[in-house]
């Protein structure tokens, strides 16, 4: 999924000043490098976008609805009777589920998703859980949505639908996942953003919109909630 797509290379050329030039270069002569660089400028200056996955794997069909703002973010995930939500705040990170999407999905134990029940686990700020979930939620995981200019092609024909430059990588298989291509596609624009993102395997494919940039984030904390030692209490 593209949100676990989840420092930026060109923050020395932003103290550089070198930036704006750039950017523009994008425009007037396009290549892997300048749009790269145009669009990891535009990124430095959004706290929040709203990311919109699907993705079929066989016969399996799957979504991701996602807001990712400056310190607080959410996340929900289904497939069938699988589902669980993520939301973070600045200061707690909390998860619930279905039973089948806590134990198949986030890896509880029968035993662990019964203390859970229809409630939410809180997780304090400083905790391992709160910063894995804060990181993938939050606008520091923008700098993952770009591919390394090494190995990436810039398609020649623009998107039809956006006019956006496309950018295009293959993945290698690994013991996790299969070997995949990816077309990324960035805004030509003022702004360099991306608009939208399309992964496809041996096994299927994934479509991920990314809309609503700079817009505001507000994540509701759940009301029924449990601390996260009172369903694992031996963890540190």
């Amino acid at each position: 999924m593209s949100l676990s797509l989840l420092a930026l290379p060109a923050l020395s050329l932003v103290v550089a000043g070198l930036l704006p030039s750039s950017a523009g270069a994008a425009a007037k002569h396009p290549t892997v490098s300048s749009v790269l660089l145009a669009a990891k400028t535009a990124l430095l200056s959004e706290n929040s976008v709203h990311v919109s996955v699907s993705t079929t794997s066989g016969k399996v069909a799957s979504s991701v609805i996602a807001d990712i703002g400056k310190s607080s973010g959410r996340e929900s995930y289904r497939s069938g009777d699988e589902s669980f939500t993520i939301a973070v705040t600045p200061t707690y990170a909390y998860l619930s589920g279905s039973k089948e999407g806590l134990i198949k999905l986030m890896d509880l134990t029968a035993s662990e998703q019964a203390k859970v029940g229809h409630d939410a686990i809180a997780m304090k700020k400083g905790s391992t859980p709160y910063t894995t979930f804060d990181s993938n939620l939050t606008s520091s995981t923008f700098s993952n949505l770009l591919p390394k200019a090494k190995g990436t092609t810039l398609l020649t024909k623009r998107d039809a639908a956006s006019g956006g430059y496309q950018l295009r990588w293959n993945e290698t298989a690994t013991s996790s996942s299969p070997a995949s291509t990816t077309v990324i596609t960035i805004a030509a624009g003022k702004k360099a953003l991306p608009i939208k993102e399309s992964v496809t395997t041996a096994e299927g494919t994934s479509k991920t919109t990314f809309t609503q940039w700079g817009e505001n984030v507000d994540v509701k904390v759940p009301t029924s909630t449990v601390a996260y030692a009172k369903v694992f209490p031996t963890a540190k």
